[in-house]
């Protein structure tokens, strides 16, 4: 670009287009400031000596000041994250208030009204459903899988997005169904954002998705995912270690319930070629089933 002289100005959108190609991308004020300067501490100043007022009116409360930067976080912060930063980190109480309320509930509705009640994990306040259950509770075979995504958190049933859909494409190649099936999570709340779980809240939901799993006492138990079987299991191995496998997941009651770790199917529908692997994982609940009656 040539240097522009007083008989050869340069177009103004031609200026404007360099300023874009340079990463300009906001106009700058008349006089330059200092931003050092105006985020450097400032000294007190002295208030000036003044006779006690005779007004006899309250003044008003004083705000606790905030930065400009806090400020700003705060007023564009996303609700759920408002609702997060109001409300208290669980603790061991909240803990041993969910093992209290899951070792009450003699059924599984009575297990529901404490769930829905409890207000210990800090998932509730930006989950807009209880996910408790789906299926038969009658049923031979129970599925866990780990917490719901967006589609359940809308309507309140585990598995009905697209790994739903799949789960129930499996479940009929081995002549099953949502009618002869029960299905729950080891957390009924969904993760905002659909973020993994941490391991507090993982601790404070197990009481109830193990009272649960008593309640309904299944012949077979299939753990959808790493994060289901690592909980209900007590085992740190990975899932593609575990699946294929039979395992025992022992109640609280001392009932041993044989159970089968697999892929969870949002995994099979990122990795397809692990299907296969899925598939004969079913087969074996197949085989158990037949064996148990």
């Amino acid at each position: 670009m040539t240097a522009a002289s007083p008989n050869n100005r340069p177009d103004l959108a031609d200026l404007l287009a360099f300023y874009a190609s340079a990463g300009v991308d906001e106009a700058l004020e008349d006089q330059p400031v200092n931003r050092f300067a105006e985020a450097a501490p400032r000294p007190a100043e002295r208030a000036p000596r003044t006779a006690p007022s005779t007004d006899t009116t309250e003044p008003p409360p004083r705000s606790t000041s905030l930065s400009r930067a806090e400020a700003s976080d705060r007023a564009n912060a996303p609700p759920a994250a408002r609702v997060l930063s109001a409300t208290t980190v669980p603790d061991e109480a909240q803990a041993a208030l969910a093992r209290q309320l899951a070792a009450t509930a003699v059924t599984l509705d009575q297990l529901r009204q404490h769930m829905a009640a409890f207000d210990g994990c800090n998932l509730k306040a930006t989950a807009k459903n209880l996910v408790f259950a789906d299926g038969n509770p009658e049923a031979a075979v129970m599925l866990v899988g780990e917490a719901p995504g967006r589609d359940e958190d809308i309507e309140g049933l585990p598995f009905v997005g697209r790994s739903g859909r799949l789960l129930d494409r499996m479940l009929a190649a081995i002549g099953l169904d949502r009618t002869s099936v029960y299905i729950a999570n080891v957390i009924p709340w969904r993760p905002p954002g659909n973020r993994t779980p941490t391991p507090h809240e993982t601790e404070i939901c197990r009481p109830f998705i193990e009272r649960q799993i008593e309640l309904v006492n299944p012949k077979v138990l299939i753990n959808l995912g790493g994060p289901s079987a690592k909980t209900l299991l007590n085992t740190s191995e990975g899932i593609l270690r575990l699946r294929g496998n039979w395992r025992v997941h022992t109640t609280m009651s001392g009932i041993a319930i044989p159970a089968m770790p697999t892929l969870h199917p949002a995994y099979l529908l990122r990795t397809p070629a692990h299907k296969k692997l899925a598939w004969r994982d079913f087969l074996e609940v197949k085989a158990k089933l037949r064996t148990l009656g």
